[in-house]
């Protein structure tokens, strides 16, 4: 019974951890470009109460072994980078991603991190940064008598300067892909960090091989899916109470035999 109610309660702290993400993808909804996540499981250590080839009293080998699992236990978060949908927002430093790849940032310790959040702004300095102040890779100065800004869909950011009809090129905006995006680690803010399992960054221009195209007055939506998350919230939610209900059961069922005992 020790062991029935040992691993009921791993699965009522399995599901626990699920509500939780559940939870986080429902609170970020409207968190632009956000990525949903959804926990994983694994089981845990078998215990091998009869190996397999084992004769039995009576001479016979079973063709199964007699095992009974110790519960399950979180194994990894995995988060969801589809496409979501682009919202126009008529902001001239509004950029989202239609397709692969993320916004390189540079962080005020000098490393660098990624998004495909595009809200930019300009700074005192004419810096273009992120909400937070952060520096977009590679750096570009908008000029004090800008009067509009234009970015293609390979990235390139052409500016109109007062008094002058042609408009001046200041660069490229250039992206960052991951061979294994799920490897990143999220550090907020909607920023992402490079890891080992995600593997170094594959740099290029926007609509090229493999890139995507960057569209100009929109922003991603989160890809969370409310529907979803409420159907998988509800099936949280049973498994908790089976869960529940399993130790329920091997608790009257040890009072039953100390009662026995009586």
């Amino acid at each position: 019974m020790d062991r029935a109610l040992k691993t009921a309660a791993t699965g009522m702290y399995a599901q626990q951890l699920n509500v939780d993400a559940i939870a986080n993808n429902l609170a970020n909804v409207n968190t632009t470009s956000f990525k949903s996540t959804r926990v994983e499981f694994q089981d845990l250590m078998y215990e091998t109460l009869r190996a397999t080839g084992t004769p039995d009293q009576q001479g016979g080998t079973p063709p199964a072994e007699l095992q009974v699992g110790d519960g399950t236990i979180p194994s990894s978060t995995t988060r969801n980078f589809g496409q979501g949908d682009l919202t126009p927002t008529q902001n001239q430093l509004d950029f989202a991603i239609q397709g692969d790849g993320f916004f390189r940032i540079r962080m005020p310790d000098g490393s660098e991190s990624y998004t495909r959040d595009g809200s930019f702004k300009v700074s005192a300095d004419g810096n273009l940064v992120t909400s937070n102040g952060y520096l977009v890779e590679p750096g570009l100065t908008i000029p004090q008598d800008t009067t509009g800004v234009q970015v293609g869909a390979d990235g390139t950011v052409q500016v109109t300067v007062s008094g002058q009809t042609n408009p001046v090129t200041l660069g490229q905006i250039e992206l960052a892909k991951f061979i294994n995006p799920d490897g990143l680690h999220a550090l907020g803010s909607n920023l992402y960090s490079q890891t080992v399992a995600s593997g170094t960054p594959i740099l290029g221009n926007a609509n090229s091989t493999g890139f995507g195209t960057i569209q100009q007055g929109y922003l991603e939506s989160s890809n969370v899916s409310i529907v979803n998350e409420m159907v998988k919230m509800i099936e949280a939610e049973r498994a908790y109470e089976l869960n529940s209900k399993a130790v329920q059961t091997a608790n009257s069922m040890i009072q039953l035999a100390n009662n026995l005992k009586q």
